[in-house]
């Protein structure tokens, strides 16, 4: 009897611990968490680095130093970030308009691959249609006055854009498609969000679901980092290789390095750099923080806002042929609290050329990992509290803002603290 009793104590062990066990398993392989950084500058890269290898075979590596040992694109992590920082110039083909002059500019706060207080400014006619030449986005900069982009009378629809963090976006890259589809179409019909079927351009003729930038409107990282040393810093290479235009006018009289400018070892060192990174971890936990979570999780705002996905399978072919996921990045727990889709929450000015998606902003730029490092909220940074940012929510996310405004000023302010905590 005494023997039966252990043995129904040990089933019953079991049983409690199984789902935890095999939460998100493949094969009976359980699921690990995701390598997290606390993003503070004062740690060293190791404190970033989630042991991805380069495609060269590198891993960690050892400082580079422009005079003695100057980076080298692959051959390691601090290799790739040495890269992601420095300056680019005239020389290297910057412009002719560009916004800045480093990846870093624009994700650096606090550490190399987060966010930026810098904003993309967008323009339109009063009907959302871009500007002579295509392109919505307005740059800051020019190497020439007579090159500098400048808006008239007719473009009467601005918006700005900030800037988002690329922490843990490696593992964003490894979750398959699959994922991103069964959780949308879990979603309440009044909150789903729209994914989008993109072209992943180091494949040719390959689509695959876009969860990165503004518009979801890429698949993959590098994709992402040819779209954004082209449009940013206006460097072409082998994936995105034509000079954009100026306002619908050729770029060519202000253009002296041939194209592409950066033969593709840029844009791969970027590309290893972000696979690279640990995601965003969170801040101290209190009881506030996991009531608040509760009262997150009751009033929807977990809907679009997806606390957690488990990465496809070490192995697993991704974009198109072009990427195997590794171990470092397969079958890891992320947590970033967005569904990487596309919403319609009223904060949007309609401006794009894009029908069907102009109306509204992916949750990838407002994905809350890493938001208390911030203080400007929105996607235009245009909310400077928790709570005002909350206010700004309309349209599909009407309900959940209303569920917030209906609890207590003690629930509130939980909720608030466990925003802030991540």
């Amino acid at each position: 009897m005494r023997i039966l009793k252990i043995f129904v104590l040990l089933i019953f062990a079991a049983a409690l611990v199984l789902p935890f066990t095999y939460t998100s398993s493949v094969e009976g392989q359980a699921a690990t968490e995701a390598q997290t950084t606390q993003m503070d500058a004062r740690q060293s890269d190791a404190n970033l680095y989630n042991g991805f290898i380069t495609r060269t075979g590198g891993g960690l590596g050892t400082a580079p130093d422009e005079c003695s040992n100057p980076a080298v694109s692959g051959r390691s992590f601090r290799d790739n970030k040495a890269i992601f920082e420095e300056r680019e110039g005239v020389g290297d083909g910057l412009g002719p308009t560009y916004n800045d002059v480093a990846c870093s500019a624009c994700h650096q706060a606090p550490v190399t691959g987060h966010v930026s207080q810098i904003n993309e400014f967008r323009a339109a006619d009063g009907n959302g249609n871009p500007p002579p030449g295509g392109q919505t986005l307005i740059q800051d900069r020019a190497i020439d006055p007579d090159a500098q982009e400048r808006i008239n009378t007719g473009l009467s629809t601005h918006e700005f854009r900030s800037t988002r963090t690329v922490l843990g976006d490696g593992f964003v890259e490894a979750i398959a498609n699959s994922t991103l589809q069964n959780n949308v179409a879990a979603q309440p019909f009044g909150q789903r969000g729209q994914l989008r079927t993109v072209a992943v351009l180091e494949a040719p003729g390959q689509t695959r679901i876009g969860r990165f930038g503004h518009k979801s409107q890429h698949a993959s990282l590098e994709s992402f980092s040819a779209d954004a040393y082209l449009n940013e810093m206006g460097i072409t290479s082998p994936t995105q290789p034509t000079e954009n235009n100026i306002l619908g006018q050729s770029s060519a009289p202000f253009d002296t390095v041939a194209d592409p400018e950066d033969d593709g070892e840029d844009v791969a060192a970027f590309t290893d750099f972000m696979r690279a990174l640990r995601a965003p971890g969170r801040g101290p936990i209190n009881s506030d923080v996991i009531a608040g979570q509760n009262l997150f999780n009751s009033i929807n705002c977990d809907v679009c806002h997806t606390p957690q996905f488990t990465t496809a399978q070490a192995g697993t072919v991704i974009n198109g042929g072009a990427f195997t996921v590794p171990a470092t990045l397969g079958n890891k727990i992320i947590h970033p609290f967005s569904d990487f889709a596309l919403h319609n929450i009223g904060t949007s000015n309609g401006i794009g050329g894009e029908p069907g998606v102009n109306d509204r902003f992916s949750t990838t730029t407002i994905a809350l990992w890493g938001v208390r490092t911030k203080h400007r909220f929105m996607m235009q940074g245009n909310a400077h509290t928790i709570f005002d940012a909350i206010q700004l929510h309309a349209g599909q996310a009407s309900t959940a803002r209303n569920n917030f405004n209906g609890l207590s000023n003690t629930q509130k302010n939980q909720l608030i603290a466990f925003v802030l905590s991540l």
